[in-house]
């Protein structure tokens, strides 16, 4: 009976301590992601000379950087060349995503388990190896310094990787749904977008927020394809507030946060559906 006792308490102190170091950790992860995010913050509302002067104190706060952002620079020109951007590539991606996904998911055709691998190995090729050839064909096509061309070359990044975990995830519907369809008179088209499209939304909102994000804070492609100043999207105008002499770091950190707050609304509006899509979308494929 002691012994059995003795190994309880043992067990109950092991189990504190691990939960202890386990607690310890998770803040000390927290205060590391956190720190960066309020450093932006802070920095955003201390005047030019406090950031330089005096970096580790708060000093006197204030919204003078964003006044100065919104009327002396073109950020609300990026912001709506970024909402553009953004917004085109995330509905074209997600519908060039959700009929592949859903032909390689149901279809079985010459070709399907190759096209499936060349969607997962795309994703392993770096932008900066897609630049040259994006960029003659943009240039044969005419599509330089426009949104479309930027939409475009978005897509390549954002495509293969939505429509692989999209496949997984209508890999999760019930075929039978297809087969009902056929029988009530659907088309192919008219079953996949009344009766299966509803089904997937979950997984859907995980593409649209991959999509929204991808293009929302790229700035490989845009930086080369984007070649005039009132064309910029939001993070390669950004990089004009640090040049080799002058870095203007109170405007760069409010501009900072403005960037968030859309990135922070899509994630909000999809939130919901977040988790479902990713952990359905793994349990075949």
């Amino acid at each position: 009976m002691n012994t059995v006792m003795s190994a309880r308490r043992t067990r109950g102190s092991r189990s504190r301590w691990s939960s202890a170091g386990l607690h310890t950790l998770l803040v000390g992860a927290s205060v590391i992601a956190v720190f960066p995010v309020a450093w932006v913050l802070l920095t955003s509302l201390k005047t030019e000379r406090d950031t330089w002067a005096r970096p580790d104190e708060l000093g006197i706060l204030g919204l003078g950087n964003y006044q100065q952002v919104l009327a002396d620079t073109q950020f609300t020109t990026w912001f709506a060349n970024s909402l553009i951007v953004a917004a085109g590539t995330t509905v074209l991606a997600v519908l060039i995503a959700a009929t592949a996904g859903y032909a390689a998911s149901r279809m079985r055709f010459p070709g399907h388990r190759p096209l499936m691998w060349m969607f997962l190995v795309v994703q392993m090729f770096p932008a900066a190896v897609l630049i040259v050839p994006l960029y003659n064909v943009m240039s044969d096509l005419g599509l330089l310094n426009s949104y479309a061309g930027l939409i475009l070359a978005q897509c390549t990044v954002a495509v293969p990787y939505c429509a692989w975990m999209l496949k997984g995830y209508f890999d999760t519907i019930p075929i039978s749904i297809d087969e009902a369809g056929r029988i009530d008179g659907l088309s192919p088209f008219g079953t996949f977008w009344r009766l299966i499209v509803p089904l997937a939304k979950p997984g859907i909102a995980v593409t649209v927020f991959y999509s929204f994000i991808t293009a929302w804070g790229e700035v490989a492609f845009a930086s080369v394809f984007m070649q005039s100043e009132d064309r910029y999207p939001l993070p390669v105008g950004m990089s004009t507030f640090v040049s080799d002499f002058t870095s203007e770091w109170g405007l760069l950190t409010a501009s900072s946060v403005l960037v968030m707050v859309p990135a922070a609304v899509v994630f909000f509006l999809v939130q919901r559906h977040l988790v479902a899509g990713l952990t359905a979308g793994g349990v075949k494929g």
